[in-house]
């Protein structure tokens, strides 16, 4: 088969798949949050600046800027005092100058669910040894490439194809797939960044397995009976820039502006319209060499209803600490609005990456 049956096979059938989906709006937001305490603290402000492993989320373009050629990341943070759990876990390695391929595993779950639907008889009674407990989980596999392009000097070209798999415990079920690609470019100093991510838009394909019991409880609560669909999520646009700054005798700062642009009609963010939506968040970063580094951030501005009937303006302020080990081991932590994302509660959240020059031993002289 040549490259142009496959391309009109391939447009042929995301037509139909496009034409047969639904479009929710917030379908996988969970790859919104942000991964890292480093991009947290700066509020998400990475489609210029990332240059590690968890660029294969950020930006997979910056997989070609790792330091050193094997890095291995992790994350773990809690929502609602510790009722949802959200974890990521990544692997990159730069090939050479000019590749690097990276994994990445992010999951946000809610787990020991009680499912009741068999708590009660026929006749009333209660039996309480028929509680099960269940999970309702959203998972991410993310399989990313990176390349540089040495006749453009600090350009370089990154994607991701990922895999969605979301379950309700044995209830509902589905499987998704999705492609991200990025751009970065990066010249004395300043640094630019583009990511097209759901480029396709990601498709996720429901399916239900509902017990006769289950059916009639939603039936006898009024709640809709659920049918296998196609859930589309619509492709987004993020952008940025970055400024590097070299202060002396080690110390350095770094800027960085972003925008993040959805099409899919009106969100509550600072610019918005029917066409698109756009969310400004700003990040800096004040470091001695690797060794420690103090980061804030500002975004998520939202106009908010109080119960006076007034709208008021609310943003979210981030700020972090970043902690170098021998250019071996780094532990961030990040003090952020993650569990609500609006007026109230902030969380805490601590990453940590091991970067690698090489797993072979140097010989003794």
């Amino acid at each position: 088969m040549n490259y142009r049956k496959f391309f009109l096979i391939f447009f042929i059938s995301f037509s139909f798949l496009r034409a047969n989906a639904q479009v929710a709006k917030y379908s996988n937001e969970f790859l919104s949050l942000g991964i890292g305490a480093r991009g947290l603290a700066m509020s998400n402000t990475m489609v210029s600046l990332a240059n590690d492993v968890t660029a294969s989320y950020w930006n997979p373009a910056g997989l070609v800027r790792m330091e050193r050629p094997y890095q291995l990341s992790a994350m773990h943070a809690e929502y609602f005092a510790g009722v949802a759990k959200y974890d990521y876990i990544g692997a990159g390695y730069k090939i050479d100058n000019k590749q690097a391929v990276a994994f990445s595993w992010i999951r946000f779950g809610v787990d020991n669910i009680m499912n009741t639907t068999e708590l009660i008889d026929n006749q009333g009674n209660f039996d309480y040894k028929k509680i099960t407990y269940f999970s309702a989980a959203d998972n991410a596999f993310l399989l990313s490439y990176a390349y540089n392009f040495e006749k453009v000097k600090g350009l370089s070209l990154g994607a991701n194809a990922k895999i969605i798999r979301r379950t309700i415990g044995k209830f509902a079920g589905a499987w998704g797939f999705g492609l991200d690609i990025g751009l970065q470019y990066n010249t004395k100093g300043w640094q630019v960044g583009a990511l097209l991510k759901d480029a396709t838009s990601t498709f996720n394909a429901w399916s239900y397995t509902l017990t006769d019991k289950i059916l009639e409880v939603l039936e006898a609560t009024g709640n809709e009976l659920p049918e296998n669909t196609l859930e589309l999520t619509a492709p987004r646009f993020n952008f940025g820039a970055g400024k590097f700054i070299e202060l002396g005798k080690g110390f350095n700062a770094t800027f960085a502006l972003d925008f993040d642009c959805t099409f899919d009609k009106k969100r509550n963010t600072l610019i918005k319209s029917n066409f698109i939506s756009i969310d400004p968040h700003f990040g800096m970063e004040f470091a001695y060499k690797t060794i420690v580094a103090l980061r804030a951030g500002i975004g998520n501005f939202q106009q908010i209803p109080f119960f006076d009937g007034k709208n008021k303006f609310t943003c979210q302020i981030n700020l972090g600490i970043g902690v170098g080990i021998r250019d071996l081991v780094f532990i961030d932590y990040a003090f952020t609005d993650l569990g609500n994302l609006s007026v109230g509660l902030y969380s805490h959240v601590f990453s940590l990456k091991v970067a690698i020059a090489s797993f072979k031993k140097k010989k003794s002289e």
